[in-house]
Parts: C-alpha cells; sequence; structure tokens
C-alpha cells in the first residue's frame, strides 16, 4: 500500500468513527463544535450587498427557533419540509430542525404545485417553511390536498392561520439542548425522479454526513484557509449536501448567492469575495464561456464541476479565463459523490479526458457485465456499480415504501449497488462514462425524470400520449423535447406549442418544459405497451421523428 493509499484508509476510519455511533448529534457536529466567531457563511444579495453568519449566531438563532419548534409539538422524527431559497432564514431553519432531531424535506422552489403536492403528501410533514413568494403555492397545494397533515411558517407577513418565522425565532428561548439521532437515524428526506412512477424518497441518515465530509475534503480540496462557493440549489442533493453540509462539516467558510444564476453576476462574485474554491455544474461553466467574458480577477486554486458529464470545451477554456482546469465529478442523490478527479494534494492525479476520475476513498467500485451479475474487464462497458461490504461510506438501504424499485438498486443478492449509469474502468482505475441505463434527463444539472412531464402533459386536453426526452444542448448539457400524439379532432399549431410549454411550467416546474414538440401520429412501443424513448430519441437524431415538429419559444433562463 503506498503513502496515498495509506493516509485515504486512515482518514476514511476516522471519519466513518467520528459520523459514527448511537450518540451522533447532527447540530453539534455541524454547528456547536466550531468556534462561535468562525464564519459560517457569507450571505450575498443581488446587489452584491453582504452580510457575515457565523457559527455562534448560528447556533444562537437556531436554538431559538428550535424552541418554538418544539412549543409547537413537532418531535423527533417528525418532517419538516422547506420552499426556501438560499438565505440566511433557510440556514437557520436547517439547523434548528437538526437540532431538534426532525427530518429535513428539502422542496425545490422552481417547483409548480403538483410537484409540491407530491411530496408533502408522501412525507406528511407537520410543518412547511417558506418564503413569503412561496406562499401562494402552497395555498393552492392546501386547496387541492385531500389530507393536511402541516402548517404554513413563512418568511415575511403571515396571514391568518400561519406562523412567522421571524416571531418563532425570537420568540424562542436559547440552551435548548440538541438531540442525538445516532448514526442510523434519520435527518433528511430527499425525493428523486425516476423514468417510471413518481418521484422517489430516500431517508439519508446521519452516518451519511461521513461521505460529505469525506468529499469535500478529497475531491473538493476544501482547506480552511478557503473561501467556497457552490453555486447549486440546495433545493436539490449536490447544492444541500455539498453546498451547505459538507461546508458546515468542515468548518469551512462558504458563500451563499441570494440571487438568480446570470454569467456577469457569478463573474462578479469570484472575483470581488476572491473565492478560492468553486464548483458548479457544467451549465454555468459553458454559460460563462459563452459570454466571452472574464473575472476581473481571480484567487482560484480549485474549480469543480458535477450533476452531468464535462464537456472538453470547459477546460480548453478554463486555464485562460480562470486560471485553473475544471475537475468533473460523479455522485448520486442516493449516495452522494462517488467517483472524482481529485483536489486534495495527497489524492491528487492527472486527468484525463472524458474521465470521471477515480473512486473516492471509501467506496470500491466495480463493472458488471451488462448481461449478467460478473465482473467485466479492464475496458468493458457495463454497469457502474459498488461493492457494499468493501464501501464503507455507503448508506442507502432502499426507497421509502418502493420495495421493487429498491431492489432495482442492487444486484448480487445485496452484494452490489447498482448507481443505473453504463461506464468502464481501465487497468488503472479511472473511470469513464458512457450512459444511463434509464431515460433520466439531466439539464443544467437538475435531475428530471421524463414521467414527470409527461404526466403533467396527459393532464392537457389536447394530449393523448407524449413521450419526453433529452436532446444536447450547448449550454445545458441537454434540453427536454416532447414526441406529442395529439387527442382526436385537435390540430397542431404555434398556439399550441406555448400552450403546452406553459402547461408544463405550470403544472410541474418552469425549468423543465419542452423547449420542442414534435406532434406524431404515433410511438414507438413493446409489445407490452411500454414507451420505447430509447427509439423517439433515435428518431429525433436522425430526423425521423416528427410528421410536423414546430419550434416553441425558448426560454432564456
Amino acid at each position: 500500500m503506498n503513502a496515498q493509499s495509506v493516509y485515504a484508509a486512515v482518514r476514511v476510519e476516522e471519519l466513518v468513527a467520528t459520523y459514527g455511533g448511537k450518540d451522533l448529534n447532527v447540530a453539534a457536529q455541524l454547528c456547536d463544535r466550531h468556534p462561535a466567531d468562525a464564519i459560517a457563511h457569507t450571505i450575498i444579495r443581488e446587489d452584491l450587498s453582504a452580510s457575515i453568519l457565523t457559527y455562534g449566531e448560528l447556533r444562537v438563532e437556531s436554538e431559538k427557533l428550535a424552541d418554538s419548534f418544539l412549543k409547537l409539538g413537532i418531535e423527533r422524527g417528525d418532517r419538516i419540509a422547506t420552499l426556501m431559497g438560499k438565505s440566511r432564514a433557510y440556514l437557520v431553519t436547517l439547523l434548528a430542525i437538526y437540532r431538534i432531531g426532525a427530518v429535513h424535506v428539502p422542496l425545490f422552489t422552481a417547483f409548480a404545485p403538483p410537484a409540491i403536492q407530491f411530496r408533502v403528501d408522501s412525507c406528511k410533514p407537520k410543518l412547511v417553511a417558506c418564503d413569503a413568494s412561496q406562499k401562494a403555492k402552497l395555498k393552492t397545494v392546501e386547496a387541492e390536498s385531500s389530507s393536511l397533515s402541516w402548517q404554513i411558517m413563512t418568511t415575511g407577513e403571515a396571514d391568518e392561520g400561519e406562523l412567522s418565522f421571524d416571531k418563532l425565532a425570537a420568540e424562542g428561548r436559547t440552551g435548548t439542548p440538541s438531540v442525538a439521532v445516532g448514526s442510523d437515524g434519520a435527518f433528511i428526506q430527499i425525493y428523486t425522479s425516476g423514468t417510471t412512477g413518481k418521484p422517489k424518497g430516500v431517508v439519508v441518515p446521519a452516518k451519511a454526513l461521513a461521505a460529505f465530509h469525506a468529499y469535500a475534503e478529497f475531491a473538493l480540496g476544501l482547506r480552511p484557509d478557503d473561501v467556497f462557493w457552490n453555486s447549486a440549489d440546495p433545493g436539490w442533493g449536490y447544492g444541500l449536501y455539498f453546498g451547505v453540509l459538507a461546508t458546515f462539516c468542515t468548518g469551512t467558510p462558504s458563500i451563499l448567492l441570494c440571487a438568480g444564476f446570470s454569467p456577469e453576476l457569478t463573474l462578479e462574485v469570484l472575483s470581488r469575495f476572491k473565492v478560492t474554491n468553486f464548483t458548479a455544474a457544467p451549465t454555468v461553466y459553458r454559460s460563462l464561456l459563452a459570454t466571452g467574458l472574464v473575472p476581473p480577477s481571480t484567487n482560484l486554486r480549485c474549480a469543480s464541476s458535477a450533476g452531468e458529464p464535462l464537456t472538453p470545451e470547459v477546460n480548453a477554456w478554463s486555464v485562460d479565463a480562470l486560471g485553473v482546469l475544471v475537475h468533473d465529478h460523479f455522485g448520486q442523490t442516493e449516495a452522494g459523490m462517488l467517483v472524482n478527479n481529485h483536489h486534495h494534494p495527497e489524492l491528487k492525479h492527472p486527468l484525463k479526458t472524458g474521465s470521471m476520475g477515480l473512486a473516492m476513498p471509501g467506496w470500491t467500485p466495480v463493472i458488471l457485465r451488462l448481461d449478467q451479475d460478473a465482473v467485466a474487464p479492464a475496458g468493458e462497458v457495463g454497469r457502474l456499480a459498488f461493492e457494499i461490504s468493501e464501501s464503507p461510506f455507503a448508506w442507502f438501504t432502499g426507497y421509502v415504501d418502493e420495495p421493487v424499485k429498491s431492489a432495482e438498486k442492487f444486484a448480487g443478492d445485496g452484494r452490489w449497488y447498482l448507481t443505473g449509469d453504463m461506464a468502464k474502468m481501465e487497468e488503472d482505475g479511472y473511470i469513464y462514462f458512457s450512459s444511463r441505463d434509464d431515460d433520466i434527463i439531466i439539464m443544467a444539472g437538475y435531475r428530471i425524470g421524463p414521467f414527470e412531464v409527461e404526466s403533467v402533459l396527459a393532464t392537457h386536453p389536447a394530449v393523448a400520449e407524449s413521450a419526453v426526452i433529452a436532446v444536447p444542448d450547448a449550454v445545458r448539457g441537454e434540453v427536454l423535447e416532447a414526441a406529442v400524439v395529439l387527442s382526436a379532432g385537435r390540430k397542431p399549431d404555434e398556439a399550441l406549442v406555448k400552450e403546452l410549454q406553459a402547461h408544463v411550467k405550470k403544472g410541474f416546474a418552469a425549468h423543465a418544459y419542452p423547449r420542442r414538440i414534435h406532434f406524431v401520429e404515433s410511438l414507438p412501443k413493446t409489445p407490452s405497451g411500454k414507451i420505447q424513448r430509447f427509439v423517439v430519441r433515435q428518431q429525433a437524431r436522425d430526423g425521423t421523428l416528427a410528421t410536423l415538429s414546430i419550434r416553441g419559444a425558448v426560454d432564456a433562463n
């Protein structure tokens, strides 16, 4: 075993021990153990004004809110959902949830009411914390829901029957002891999209923090003197796990930008706030590249990318524009990060074009043959999997109330965890992504299940059936297109395209509408009647898909 392997093995063992045991206290580990005057986050507003949140302030403010939660009758194990953007209130709410041993359910603020409703109906939260700007969506959900289990806590002014974040945070007492949930105790319930069926609930145990902490150290290379910025939204796994929790684990000062994305704002933040360590979806880098702009100055020593495969043109640009190469990383909601081009000096290795890098220490990868549960030889494309008994960071055991889908994530009588992705691994351990073995769409770093979009389209009276696919896009990586069979008597036109796009925005999410709609007479299906999206994708590539194709308005966001 070389020095690099010895270091990694020792550190993995230390992290497993730190986040193991029945006395693991999430709030104490993420907040209370840090010096009170240490910076947790620099919170930056759209006008670039900024304020500092220290760990001491975070402790006091979250203790007061936690006390108010307890007075509301919220207990350990109860679910609290957050429909909140990046803000000080969001961070305080998270720590208050963990402090009482409750379980956090993140909701993406771009979701439309039906997507929110599914998740709250599934997890049955006692409380939904929301920004004032999101409250109207919850009112719609309340009106549609058959069984309400939750109250609304809102920032801003609270209406009758609602709880005020400001009031609860002010009236609570400090000094409330935090609850130890133990390493196996749940602290997050997050939803991940699939290609068939509805979104699946993933319960994250507290011991998963060991893997999150390891990624921050090994792959991101976070140091105490870094200024770190993860631009991903915390409504999704990467933004929550590694934009918030990983920095709480390591105590690294972090940037929280409370504004929408723009290339110009991104470059200004990198320069003005002297960011040294940056991670974002490839879409962000491609958007910066497309503008031709560069930051006025840069302090970057590390740049990373996750959420979708990193394409070569980014690094052809980044050395001159940002002063560093961007390191590609690969992971999943169900596991955290698994394969990385690591930044840590003890683990750093040469970048190889097209490679996601090497497995993160704490995970043991294998490539299984496509047609059998046997390890494939080096260089052969197969199913990317991980040996559970030799992966001390593994924590996923299955989806909430989904035994069939849960079983599909494992092979070899539970020996291997299946990522659902195709890849090859060379003799030197470098892993190369090939494709997904399902139809998940990754657009600008967001995972989109085509079934969710198809389900919304199906509620429009003009749509008999549809198939949603991904097509390559120079900036976003992939965008959505839809093949639609119209109901009897309906005819395609430009107005209908815009109407269907708006229907998806309203019924699912503003970012997840089909940029192009193909109207077809029928969809390819298996003998059992299942739509063959891979055939639709091939037809879209070779131009044989549509009998009539109309391009709708393309949103710039």
